[in-house]
């Protein structure tokens, strides 16, 4: 086995556990923090006054909508799934994990943004595995 095989062996088993390296663990550190900081946001919004609890939410909300977009320009960098690290596909479709935040905080475009990213990036992997398969034909 040589050197580069090696390392893409190694980089595939890091992608699949744990955190995984480059662009696999921007992904999973986004959905590690945006997600569950929904919790911490319910917290702070029984301590703050009723004055600021617009503005808290607005905040997160935000936050929502940056992590879809950061999901989104991964996406840009890695537009074909031949082109991607390994289990970047899975993690890209992982982003719509943001609509349970976004639904227990009754964020509209969070709960249409997040399944639908999900969606688009299951459609766009099927439509490429499929051309691939009838173009080998």
């Amino acid at each position: 086995m040589d050197l580069n095989s090696a390392q893409r062996i190694s980089q595939a088993e890091a992608a699949r556990t744990g955190l995984g390296t480059g662009p696999n663990r921007r992904l999973r550190l986004t959905l590690l923090i945006g997600m569950p900081m929904v919790f911490l946001v319910f917290g702070i919004l029984i301590l703050v006054p009723k004055s600021l609890r617009d503005e808290v939410l607005h905040a997160y909300e935000a936050g929502i909508i940056g992590c879809l977009l950061h999901y989104a320009w991964v996406f840009a960098k890695y537009p074909q799934h031949a082109g991607r690290p390994p289990y970047l596909t899975r993690d890209l479709a992982m982003g719509g994990g943001f609509y349970l935040p976004s639904l227990m905080l009754g964020f509209w475009p969070g709960m249409i943004a997040a399944p639908a990213w999900a969606l688009f990036v299951g459609i766009t992997y099927a439509v490429e595995v499929t051309r691939g398969r009838n173009d080998h034909r």
